[in-house]
């Protein structure tokens, strides 16, 4: 892995990732934002008790994905995910993404925000 992708990765930022529909087998691409945490790469949501998210679900059904760097570095990842369903490790990273985006509601986050770990060969290790 090129060093300036490792550095953009240990950045959190707005991606994109392309996960396969759970139903249709098709390629689904959204945008969502990438926690660098301690090491570790986590996507997380805004919580929402009334809905799963698609792409969660389409996670859960084949974890592998494809993470699309953007901005001032571009660079397209095969990735791996992993659903945080721990509660204990959920609050672990979840209070950290809570203070990033300035909220203090950490038991509804949760509860009810999506969370998964990506794995991506190469990182955070050295080329």
């Amino acid at each position: 892995m090129e060093d300036a992708v490792r550095q953009a990765l240990n950045r959190s930022r707005v991606i994109d990732i392309t996960t396969t529909g759970r139903r249709t087998g098709q390629a689904r691409r959204i945008e969502i934002y990438l926690h660098s945490i301690d090491g570790r790469l986590v996507i997380s949501g805004i919580p929402s008790p009334a809905r799963k998210r698609d792409w969660l679900a389409n996670v859960e059904a084949n974890p592998v994905l494809t993470v699309h760097l953007k901005g001032s570095i571009e660079a397209d990842l095969p990735a791996t995910a992993r659903p945080i369903t721990d509660r204990a490790e959920r609050r672990t990273i979840l209070e950290r993404v809570a203070q990033a985006w300035h909220r203090s509601d950490v038991d509804m986050m949760v509860e009810h925000s999506p969370l998964m770990e990506l794995t991506i060969e190469g990182y955070p290790g050295t080329s």
